[in-house]
């Protein structure tokens, strides 16, 4: 495929963006190649500048459940244009919204929506330091809860990508506050709360961690948290910025039957817009300003147009429950396509799914948590991605990102997938 008017678009970026890019993980760099600048999507698939098409598998990152440019995110939106983009003032969407979010979550009696998912984890921890009155937080190797400072430690993501467990510019002593455990290794936080007694606020974690592929989580391992939180008087967070509303209605929590005691949410509640979110037990949320001493605001927070967006999502999904079984048959087919392809051509990779999330991970070895993660061979995942790229298959372009489905990838988008997939194993040899 000729990408011409990508890579000038590239060069012309990098005079005026850093690194040509918002975001790290959309440079391309550790799959050795010139990012590829997206024209538009429609359902499952992207257009390049250059007039590729892809069948689409990042789908935004998760939020684009129902694919590209659905007609299902816009109604109503014209209308709700014409209003006014932005009040600074509150609006009855943004009840609404609380409504929907908080009957689907339980958990969470109270929301307060912000405008990205690390917004909400870095205000969702100061609320946790300011109920508890205690300063440290736990945090699992590997696992990303956005860029903020007291959580780019040994996190996962676009650090990995780039080598980076710890980001220059955090304060020592920001870092020194924020314990990091092993995921699926009870043990290894119960030698923390040991060695700190009284002095953690929180204990935050990916239900299932997706910011380092997608690693599944040991159940025992889930329940033993919310067990051993309670005990110490810590505050349980599940960051579900991606499993929310993706992994079922009421997102991991619902599939586990864990209640934490706060939840980020993000992605999926925009409809493709900028959005974030947390909640928890009405007591905790008391705490916020302006009922509290613990401090949060946002311009932009609850914006009506990202609102009407995220509502037409929720509503779609609570009245039609079979997306999550559609979701998660396709990601079966994924699954048993890829692994006899693995078997096919001998190659040292596997599989890994848990519900309708998948990664595909250059390693044998069983994918348990970060350890595991790091034996991934990344130069042989640059290879297969390129080749993927050329077959038409957008793919994360980073080994430690997982596969992102939607309503729209047809059962013969994923049949062309596989057998590109095997292709491209069968071309590495």
């Amino acid at each position: 495929m000729k990408r011409e008017k990508s890579e000038k678009l590239f060069i012309e970026a990098q005079k005026v963006i850093p690194g040509g890019v918002n975001s790290p993980v959309r440079a391309f760099k550790s799959v050795n190649m010139p990012p590829v600048f997206i024209e538009r999507g429609k359902g499952a698939k992207i257009y390049d500048v250059d007039g590729n098409v892809y069948t689409d598998y990042i789908c935004s990152w998760g939020p684009l459940i129902l694919g590209h440019a659905s007609p299902i995110y816009y109604q109503g939106i014209q209308e709700a244009l014409e209003k006014g983009c932005s009040y600074g003032a509150p609006t009855a969407i943004e009840v609404e919204m609380a409504k929907m979010i908080t009957e689907a979550y339980p958990s969470m009696e109270q929301v307060r929506m912000v405008n990205s998912g690390t917004e909400a984890t870095m205000s969702a921890l100061r609320l946790a330091r300011g109920f508890t009155g205690r300063d440290k937080i736990i945090k699992f190797e590997g696992c990303y809860h956005g860029h903020g400072d007291a959580l780019l430690v040994k996190s996962g993501s676009g650090t990995l990508t780039f080598g980076v467990p710890t980001s220059a510019g955090v304060p020592q002593g920001t870092a020194k506050d924020t314990l990091v455990a092993v995921y699926n290794d009870l043990e290894s936080v119960k030698a923390l709360f040991a060695e700190n007694q009284g002095e953690i606020a929180a204990v935050i974690v990916e239900p299932v961690a997706g910011n380092m592929g997608v690693v599944p989580p040991d159940m025992a391992f889930m329940k033993g948290l919310r067990e051993l939180t309670q005990n110490e008087g810590a505050l349980l967070i599940f960051d579900e910025v991606i499993t929310g509303f993706r992994l079922a209605y009421g997102g991991a929590q619902e599939v586990m039957g864990i209640t934490p005691d706060l939840t980020t949410l993000g992605k999926i509640i925009g409809g493709g817009m900028p959005v974030g979110a947390y909640g928890g037990r009405r007591d905790i949320m008391a705490c916020i300003a302006p009922l509290g001493g613990v401090y949060q605001a946002g311009t932009l927070s609850g914006n009506p147009i990202a609102m009407k967006m995220g509502l037409n999502t929720l509503t779609y999904l609570k009245e039609h429950p079979q997306v999550y079984t559609d979701l998660e048959t396709k990601a079966i087919m994924l699954e048993e396509g890829f692994k006899e392809n693995i078997k096919k051509t001998g190659t040292k990779a596997q599989m890994v799914r848990f519900k309708g999330m998948t990664c595909f991970f250059f390693t044998d070895a069983p994918i348990i948590g970060y350890d595991a993660v790091m034996t991934a061979d990344t130069a042989a995942y640059a290879d297969y991605f390129r080749s993927m790229l050329d077959a038409g298959n957008l793919l994360p372009p980073a080994q430690f990102e997982g596969i992102f489905l939607s309503t729209e990838h047809t059962e013969a988008d994923l049949l062309k997938t596989i057998a590109d997939h095997y292709q491209a194993l069968k071309n590495m040899k």
